[in-house]
């Protein structure tokens, strides 16, 4: 019959968050974090493959299908962010899981780590950089400069981003055969990003982004102390995190497991079955069903 993916909004916190969600609570439990500017729809693929665990699957304020208040309503942080994530699985009755995080879905994935080290037993990454030698320079300048100083210059550079052309670069870039690639999905990305009021949200998380690399020493630690099982499945011609950041990820756990896989940013567009496959593997050796408790939990509406 295959995987029931359900779609579900929950309110944490006054707002008002989608997610998508399978399995039930007494399954081993993922938890994936999509990256900038797109939203839970870009697992869509991955979710069916994932039978025999608890999937959640959230879109981060301000993206997707959650509620996007201003900048005037709401302080958009990677700290806030993480708060709400956090707020939705304590209301999922989530304790344990392993994280599958992308792009800005690192940060939060690391925030949550960091608070609660015994919560996640294990990490995939896709292009989730936790690394200096991950960034991309050519690529990240624009939004250094911007950190640095936020001036109309600086802002209209970034501003570019959000065009439809940038978008679909981020999607094609470092992928030979684009036809493989759904052009709903930067379609979709573009419509979100062009909604009153959004790319003011977009600019203050460039903006935050500065306060990412200062936790990656206390999550190196933590990987380290823990020995925690990371895979790193990395396009290796993705313009914004390139493979160092993936490499790195030896040097703090000897469960690591690196793969630089022939693709870009979004690699589940064009290698999805390939890290479906790896992401199995992974999963059946460091995530078997009793390293998460038996726990029921209530859905949102």
């Amino acid at each position: 019959m295959g995987t029931v993916v359900h779609h579900r909004y929950a309110v944490v916190d006054g707002q008002r968050l989608f997610y998508r969600e399978t399995g039930s609570g007494d399954l081993p439990t993922l938890v994936l974090l999509h990256g900038f500017p797109t939203s839970s729809f870009m697992f869509r693929n991955l979710i069916p493959r994932l039978e025999g665990f608890r999937v959640i699957a959230p879109d981060h304020l301000g993206f997707g299908l959650s509620d996007a208040p201003s900048v005037e309503e709401f302080d958009y942080t990677f700290d806030a962010l993480a708060d709400l994530t956090s707020g939705l699985l304590e209301q999922l009755g989530v304790t344990r899981y392993a994280l599958v995080v992308q792009d800005y879905g690192a940060p939060i994935g690391w925030r949550l780590a960091l608070r609660d080290p015994e919560s996640v037993v294990a990490v995939i990454s896709q292009n989730g950089n936790a690394y200096d030698e991950g960034f991309v320079a050519s690529s990240w300048q624009p939004i250094w400069d911007y950190q640095d100083e936020q001036s109309p210059k600086n802002e209209a550079a970034l501003r570019g981003a959000f065009t439809l052309a940038a978008i679909r670069d981020q999607y094609t870039t470092g992928v030979k055969d684009e036809s493989v690639l759904a052009p709903d999905t930067w379609t979709l990305d573009h419509a979100y990003v062009s909604r009153p009021g959004n790319a003011e949200v977009q600019l203050k998380l460039f903006l935050d982004y500065a306060t990412n690399p200062p936790l990656y020493p206390a999550l190196h630690a933590w990987l380290r102390s823990k020995q925690v099982p990371v895979l790193a499945t990395w396009g290796k011609d993705d313009p914004f995190f390139g493979p160092d950041g993936a490499r790195a990820f030896a040097r703090d756990t000897s469960n690591a497991e690196i793969h630089v896989m022939e693709g870009g940013h979004f690699l589940l567009e064009s290698a999805g079955d390939e890290v479906a496959v790896l992401v199995r593997e992974f999963l059946a050796t460091h995530l078997p069903p009793a390293a998460q408790p038996s726990r029921s939990a209530g859905h949102g509406t």
